[in-house]
């Protein structure tokens, strides 16, 4: 099937058509992308060099501000410069790479969130065991564990597309490359592919979702026997994390559970799951959070101190 191909460059059509807007977008997206970059950078040095941030809870944030940075990455720059590119075209083998990589980071992501779900159950429901169960060693597993989960994921939905024959159109109606607007060059019936990658990325995000839902209806049914001021410690510890797990797995539900028939709405939905979010989490990290904040102004003072020096 693969000696049918016959297109080894593929025309992206883009967010918008009309070049004011794509100009207006570029001049809206680059600053969010540069903050992302920014603000998830600055959370990562913050937790690598801070002494106050070591337990558990900060060294997954640090990874996972490392994992959105890289997840931005494989979509965003590309994007920013197509804004202002009259004809926007990649390789065949560079939308396959994009591919691997988005999925690659999206779901290294999503098991990280889990962990951290976890991380929080055993701090609020098994307080007095947590510095035991959370070991340094454990930590470094469920990290490790994150990543290769989100490799094998990755190497199936690009081992299932690899073998398509592509032989015109070439025309991906995306701002980037995603399976389905893909599927829709084959030359063939992808009805099976289509049903595997559902099952592949929608499920793992709806089964995470619900282990992340369940884990906190423990928690919550937890922190009825606590007090007031307990609770309110604890709550605040996982708010962040809540909304940070809903704004990314909403969108991601939304695509990939239910039949795509038109893209226009699913390019709007991944501007916000690509674009927005991995520039809100470290916004929502920071002002949430009493000790990164306090971890921030040592930080800030201590640069302040050698530079006067």
């Amino acid at each position: 099937m693969a000696s049918a191909n016959n297109v080894t460059e593929l025309i992206i059509t883009g967010l918008f058509q009309d070049p004011e807007v794509q100009r207006v977008c570029f001049v809206l997206f680059l600053p969010v992308y540069l903050a992302t970059v920014v603000g998830n950078g600055f959370i990562v040095v913050m937790v690598s060099v801070s002494k106050s941030l070591r337990s558990p809870m900060y060294f997954f944030l640090g990874y996972l501000s490392l994992v959105e940075i890289c997840y931005s990455s494989t979509v965003v720059p590309k994007f920013i410069t197509d804004l202002l590119a009259k004809v926007k075209t990649i390789s065949l083998n560079g939308c396959l790479a994009q591919i691997f990589f988005f999925h690659f980071f999206g779901v290294t992501e999503i098991l990280l969130l889990v962990v951290m779900a976890y991380d929080r159950y055993v701090a609020i429901c098994k307080p007095l065991h947590y510095m035991n169960i959370m070991s340094r060693q454990l930590c470094h597993m469920l990290v490790a564990g994150s990543w290769l989960g989100g490799f094998i994921h990755s190497m199936m939905q690009v081992l299932v597309t690899v073998p398509l024959p592509f032989c015109g159109p070439n025309v991906i109606d995306h701002y980037f490359c995603d399976l389905q607007p893909l599927f829709k060059l084959a030359c063939t019936d992808t009805f099976v592919e289509g049903v595997t990658v559902l099952a592949n990325s929608g499920l793992i995000a709806l089964c995470s979702f619900l282990i992340l839902v369940s884990s906190y209806i423990v928690i919550l049914f937890t922190l009825r026997k606590r007090s007031a001021e307990g609770r309110r410690k604890a709550l605040s510890t996982c708010a962040s994390h809540i909304t940070v797990v809903i704004l990314f797995f909403g969108p991601a539900i939304f695509l990939y559970l239910r039949p795509s028939s038109t893209y226009t709405e699913d390019k709007l939905v991944a501007v916000f799951y690509t674009v927005i979010t991995p520039m809100l989490n470290p916004i929502i990290y920071t002002l949430r959070n009493a000790e990164v904040k306090n971890a921030m102004r040592k930080l800030w003072a201590r640069r302040e101190n050698s530079g006067m020096e």
